[in-house]
């Protein structure tokens, strides 16, 4: 047979193939995701399921960037976007779907409009709203696949709780200074869920976010980024990773590694033999003994009289000259970047303990004032630390500790806008 017949074979063949294709994909999405349509493992059959595939992302932020992006990019058909925080300047080292033009504007709204410009055949939903008990399962319900890229506990186990409840996998991130975590939690009967792991909560004010803690952007990106890669195993049925495993990511080493876990308990609250948790959720900040949202993170543990404004400490103390020590209680590296001229550097770490309560002491002693004043970010640790000198410093008589109100952001708010904000 001569070499045109094989050559019309061919075409024939190749019509018939891009025509069965194109009877679920348009000519444009083949174009646009030819590199995945030509992995035997994605292929057709894989590139139609992400199409009719639906992916809730609760958390537009450092998780939820990078693993938004991969989704849209991938040909998800639609994704929920799910977070009721406003875009901060703090935020774009590593959320880098916002941009420094939308600061102050709806988080869900400013990752739809970035990733609108990336794939616009995708069906993006925002819920730019407080997600919560009475919400959460009528969201979550909606979606095939649910993304935890939060930073909270109460949170995580709303999700989780949610996410069990509607029978839907979740594939959880978390990210914080040079190391990341990755898991999935009900993917199958045999695969915990976040409670069966973790039944009760951890006390309050042990653990730290990436607000508070600090994260290099990367990593993040890097978690995000593999919990898009689960998602789309999940979707186009390739086996995931990393169900009933966690993977554990050191930046600073440049490591990965891969641990199992244990398997569902049957006395999970939620996902155990007998459920007390149902479609009737439970109020889960009062389960973890703290807020959801960071900016509901106020601690009041000092009487009115044992606390000022930092108006009040300018006006009734730095303005007219009062002696004073005024003693910033923030760890040293955020000291470090930026602190008042006249404050005095010492953590709330070291004054918990007798080298910094001595130190503390002969302060006072050299400066010969009667009258201490504590400052930190946000005003919950100088609480502390005002607190646990008051109790602990008893051998000096007459002397007054008081707790500067919101820190060092309502000093950079209501004092001297220049102050930067970290």
């Amino acid at each position: 047979m001569s070499i045109d017949y094989w050559i019309e074979k061919s075409l024939i063949l190749y019509r018939s193939i891009i025509f069965e294709i194109m009877s679920d994909l348009t000519k444009e999405e083949i174009s646009r995701y030819s590199r995945q349509l030509l992995l035997p493992e994605i292929g057709k059959e894989g590139q139609v399921k992400l199409k009719s595939a639906s992916v809730l992302i609760v958390g537009c932020g450092g998780l939820g960037c990078p693993c938004a992006v991969h989704l849209a990019a991938s040909g998800i058909g639609k994704i929920g976007l799910v977070d009721h925080d406003k875009v901060e300047l703090s935020n774009l080292h590593r959320q880098f779907l916002h941009t420094e033009s939308r600061v102050g504007t709806s988080k869900a709204n400013s990752i739809k409009e970035s990733l609108n410009q990336l794939n616009s055949d995708v069906d993006y939903v925002v819920y730019d709203t407080k997600f919560n008990k009475t919400n959460a399962v009528d969201i979550i319900k909606e979606y095939d696949v649910i993304v935890d890229a939060t930073d909270n506990a109460p949170t995580r186990y709303l999700i989780n709780d949610a996410s069990v409840v509607s029978g839907k996998p979740l594939v959880s991130g978390a990210a914080l200074r040079f190391e990341g975590q990755l898991t999935i939690y009900h993917y199958n009967k045999e695969t915990p869920c976040y409670r069966c792991l973790f039944p009760k909560p951890p006390v309050p004010g042990t653990v730290t976010n990436c607000s508070d803690g600090g994260v290099l952007g990367v990593i993040p990106g890097i978690i995000g980024s593999l919990q898009a890669l689960e998602v789309i195993k999940i979707i186009t049925g390739l086996e995931p990773s990393y169900a009933g495993k966690m993977l554990l990511f050191d930046g600073l080493a440049g490591s990965f590694r891969t641990v199992t876990i244990r398997g569902r308990s049957k006395d999970c609250a939620v996902c155990g033999d007998s459920p007390s948790i149902g479609h009737q959720l439970v109020d889960y900040e009062a389960f973890c003994g703290t807020p959801m949202c960071e900016e509901n993170k106020s601690l009041k543990i000092l009487a009115p009289e044992e606390r000022l404004t930092c108006s009040e400490y300018k006006e009734s103390v730095v303005d007219k000259d009062v002696p004073h020590l005024l003693i910033d209680v923030r760890p040293a590296v955020q000291a470090s970047v930026f602190k008042l001229n006249h404050a005095y550097n010492i953590p709330l770490s070291k004054i918990t303990n007798n080298d910094g309560m001595n130190n503390l002491k002969e302060m006072i002693e050299d400066k010969k004032v009667n009258k201490v004043y504590f400052i930190c970010r946000r005003g919950n640790a100088s609480q502390k630390a005002c607190r646990f000198t008051k109790e602990n410093l008893t051998d000096i008589d007459n002397i007054e500790f008081k707790d500067i109100i919101g820190g060092m952001t309502s000093w950079a708010k209501e004092i001297d806008t220049e102050t930067p904000i970290f």
